[in-house]
């Protein structure tokens, strides 16, 4: 079947360059449509065109992967046999202390030189030997330039020339720095997977009278699950039975739990915290919140950003140039000078020891998974990391209003009546007036009076449409609507503006008005203040709602412009013409209903409210926010700013001090020792600077 997808676990990868390699070289083989290997979860995804060829297929990757990184571990991912890597750390630890005591011994004790020799030796084979066997492997394989080849040429040449203490010492310091690198990478990767923890591991399903533990992946749509305390919720759904606290946490990055109760809408993924639930399933495992949530971690690594992107293309050049260039202060200055071989060979041995590029090609693809992981934790979804660069450059955004700045529901916020009526009175008025009406004003009139409403007591009721409505309430002549309805009645009414009002007449009597609004969301001021502060030059608003309330709520909201009346189609128009007119910086659309989708498509990023929002508008966006708060907008821009500034910090670190120790050692100021800095020193500042964004 063509299309289809088979998914390998590379356990062992680290290396950016590596993994390019991998992925460009399995794209060539035939019957491979596409390959994508996401450095972050060490996976390789191809897509086939055959499946029946998938076990031919799976040959020639294993050699192709085997032939680029022989020590990589290829296996199933949903295989229960893995390395394990604790007991690696732990071997790996005694292996190299092994190595550092007889390191030690000979200098701190006067030993004869043949002993020294011996004890060096012994050493740097213990620390190293995997490391010149892993060069050698790939030397065979045509693979010339690579950071197990720099090590493994410098260290050594440094005993060719009789250097064998800084021969010893580049090497272990070398394994150390790489230990603490392998060590902080898989903490960092632990910190990220633990969010697919979330992940359902059975649903109990109703039938009949029993109830039976079954995958979340066989319910069915229609189907009754029961969630006991303790236990996750492993389906969306509503629930028919039951009353509790669920943990949102883990999808909302909220702590406080949440009540549900009869009706109540669940999603999969929250954890119910003390109540038993019973809940009618409303959705697939497939199509459920929890399943999408883990495809998008599960892919976000897919799409790098430009400066991952750049950083990968580095690496191939970098290396090959650096060797060269070793060769040429190697060879060159000693024949034009006259000058001793052995001098220049050091300097040319310290400076492939500065020219590994582990600090750039580990940091900066760290910095973003880190960053995409301090989202996720905080209850945004951000598709990958070249949306959670262009977070940084965002200078326009453009709010949806109806539920992404407004609460989306219809509220009383005011009643005003007039003498001898008290409020409570033309409240009752209206509520039984608007009895027999399904819309959504009614109902918010209604919800308002909250008290039991004697149908018995409605005659004669009649809906004039477009107007409102006529009905006899108590012997008495009731009017309820717009201010057309008075006028058609000859009675004066309030000019009430920008909301909508309901007006009541009583026996042909003007008796006030009812105000109904779509209240403004708590945090959205704050939302709309912050972004301006963090750099957005222009905050705009769009909705297809009356110019008078939309202007009204724009200037609450302190935004820089407003467009009122609009369909689906004119959001889209005025998004393209932002982004085709918009020259600094990016812009981003948010939304969270189904007529959102367009233009969230079509602008530079997509924001959706993940909590209310549609599938179709969570599938359109690059970025979710998991609750219906704008200021995890805020939150999202904040992380995204805090990632730019470490990648920038461990770029311009990684190339300033290799830059410079470069240079001392090709004027032969520099020894192994601050090599030995200016590569393991400073890839291990980076990658622990880069963990930093996982902490707030």
């Amino acid at each position: 079947m063509k299309g289809s997808k088979k998914t390998f676990l590379l356990e062992g990868l680290d290396c950016v360059v590596c993994a390019a390699k991998i992925e460009d070289d399995v794209k060539k083989i035939d019957g491979i449509c596409n390959a994508k290997v996401d450095l972050i979860n060490t996976k390789l995804t191809v897509e086939l065109e055959n499946i029946n060829k998938i076990n031919d297929i799976n040959k020639i990757i294993k050699k192709v992967v085997k032939d680029i990184e022989p020590n990589i571990h290829i296996s199933d991912p949903e295989s229960k046999i893995t390395k394990d890597k604790d007991s690696h750390f732990k071997w790996k630890i005694k292996q190299l202390l092994f190595a550092a005591i007889l390191f030690i011994l000979p200098v701190i004790f006067k030993l004869p030189e043949y002993v020294k020799f011996s004890f060096f030796f012994i050493s740097y084979i213990i620390s190293g030997g995997e490391i010149i066997t892993l060069s050698i492997k790939k030397l065979l394989k045509g693979q010339l330039f690579n950071e197990n080849f720099l090590m493994s040429i410098s260290t050594i040449g440094a005993f060719a020339i009789g250097k064998y203490e800084e021969g010893v010492s580049v090497m272990l310091f070398y394994q150390i720095g790489t230990l603490i690198e392998d060590y902080a990478v898989d903490n960092s990767r632990k910190s990220i997977k633990d969010l697919m923890n979330i992940r359902p591991d059975y649903a109990n399903l109703k039938i009949g009278n029993n109830i039976k533990k079954v995958p979340p992946e066989t319910v069915n749509i229609g189907d009754i699950i029961l969630v006991k305390p303790g236990e996750k919720i492993p389906l969306d759904g509503k629930v028919i039975d039951g009353k509790s606290f669920v943990d949102t946490s883990s999808l909302t990055g909220e702590y406080l739990p949440m009540e549900v109760t009869i009706g109540s809408d669940v999603l999969s993924g929250f954890i119910n915290k003390n109540g038993f639930l019973t809940i009618k399933v409303e959705k697939n495992f497939k199509e459920s919140t929890v399943s999408k949530i883990l495809d998008l971690i599960e892919n976000a690594g897919n799409k790098k950003a430009q400066a991952e992107n750049f950083i990968t293309k580095f690496a191939k050049y970098y290396t090959p140039i650096v060797t060269l260039s070793a060769l040429f202060i190697a060879t060159i200055p000693p024949l034009l000078l006259n000058e001793n071989f052995s001098n220049w060979i050091y300097r040319a041995l310290v400076f492939l020891v500065i020219s590994c590029p582990c600090a750039l090609v580990i940091s900066v693809p760290l910095s973003f998974f880190s960053g995409i992981g301090a989202a996720s934790k905080s209850g945004i979804l951000i598709k990958g990391s070249n949306y959670l660069e262009a977070l940084n450059d965002v200078k326009t955004i453009v709010f949806d209003k109806t539920g992404t700045l407004t609460e989306g529901t219809f509220k009383v916020t005011e009643i005003n009546a007039e003498n001898p009526l008290k409020s409570d009175e033309l409240l009752k008025y209206a509520a039984y007036g608007e009895y027999y009406s399904n819309h959504p004003i009614a109902s918010s009139i209604i919800n308002a009076y909250g008290k039991e409403i004697d149908a018995g007591k409605i005659k004669d009721y009649v809906e004039l449409a477009g107007n409102g409505i006529k009905t006899i309430i108590d012997d008495k002549e009731i009017l309820i609507g717009n201010s057309k309805l008075m006028k058609s009645h000859n009675i004066a009414c309030k000019d009430v503006r920008p909301y909508s009002a309901v007006h009541i007449a009583v026996d042909g009597k003007y008796a006030g008005y009812i105000v109904i609004s779509d209240t403004i969301k708590k945090d959205s001021k704050d939302t709309v203040k912050t972004l301006k502060s963090l750099g957005a030059e222009r905050l705009i608003m769009l909705t297809g709602d009356k110019k008078e309330i939309s202007q009204y709520i724009s200037n609450e909201l302190g935004l820089d412009g407003v467009h009122s009346e609009l369909l689906p189609d004119e959001k889209v128009n005025v998004v393209d013409e932002l982004c085709r007119n918009n020259y600094n910086g990016k812009v981003a659309f948010v939304g969270d209903g189904i007529n959102d989708a367009p233009a969230l498509t079509r602008a530079d990023i997509g924001i959706a409210m993940g909590k209310i929002g549609t599938d179709a508008a969570i599938e359109a966006s690059d970025v979710v926010l998991m609750t219906d708060e704008p200021y995890k907008l805020v939150d999202a821009i904040k992380i995204a700013k805090k990632t730019h500034k470490i990648v920038l910090e461990n770029i311009i670190l990684a190339l300033g001090v290799k830059l410079s120790v470069l240079t001392l050692g090709a004027l032969g100021f520099a020894t192994m020792w601050e090599a030995v800095f200016a590569d393991v020193g400073v890839t291990v500042l980076a990658v622990l600077n880069s963990l930093r964004i996982l902490t707030k």
